[in-house]
C-alpha cells in the first residue's frame, strides 16, 4: 500500500509541475498572440512638406502645399480607419475609412479638397505644420507607429 501511495504522490507531483509549466507558458503565448495583431509597422511617415507663405498666393492653395505623406511599405493593403496624425501643438487628423494599398502612399494635406486614393484633406483653414514641428502617426489603438521632427533645416527620424 505504501508503494501505491508513493506512486500516486509522484504522479500528482508530476501533474502539478506540468500544470505550473503550462500556466507559466500561457502569458508568453498570449503576449505573442497580441503582438501578431498589433497595427502593422509597415505604415510610416515617409515625407513632410511644411508650407511657408508665398506672396499673393490664395490661402487654400498655400494650405494644400503643406502635407505629410503616409506610406505603406508592406505588400498588403491596410485600412487606416482611426489612425491619427498629430503635430506638436495637439492638432489631430483622424483617418476615416481609408484603405492604403501595399507599397503606396497618401498625402494628408492641411487645406480643403476632394479626397482621392493619393491625397486626403484635413479641411482646415490655418497652417498646422510649423517650421519647427513633429508629426506623430498612431494606429487606431493609440500606439505610436512613427514620428518625424524637423527644425527648419533638418529632419530627425524618430520612428
Amino acid at each position: 500500500m505504501s508503494a501505491s501511495l508513493a506512486t500516486r504522490r509522484a504522479v500528482a507531483a508530476f501533474l502539478a509541475a506540468g500544470a505550473l509549466v503550462g500556466a507559466a507558458a500561457l502569458p508568453a503565448a498570449a503576449d505573442d498572440h497580441r503582438r501578431d495583431h498589433r497595427a502593422p509597422s509597415s505604415i510610416v511617415i515617409s515625407a513632410v512638406q511644411y508650407a511657408s507663405p508665398v506672396r499673393g498666393e490664395r490661402a487654400d492653395r498655400a494650405l494644400n502645399r503643406e502635407w505629410v505623406e503616409v506610406k505603406n511599405t508592406g505588400r498588403k493593403g491596410v485600412n487606416l480607419r482611426g489612425f491619427t496624425l498629430t503635430d506638436r501643438q495637439g492638432n489631430r487628423y483622424r483617418f476615416a475609412d481609408f484603405r492604403l494599398d501595399g507599397r503606396s502612399s497618401v498625402k494628408v494635406h492641411t487645406g480643403q479638397g476632394r479626397d482621392t486614393r493619393r491625397d486626403v484633406y484635413q479641411d482646415r483653414r490655418h497652417q498646422i505644420w510649423d517650421e519647427r514641428d513633429t508629426a506623430t502617426l498612431r494606429d487606431n489603438r493609440g500606439n505610436v507607429l512613427d514620428t518625424d521632427s524637423w527644425d527648419g533645416r533638418r529632419h530627425h527620424r524618430n520612428g
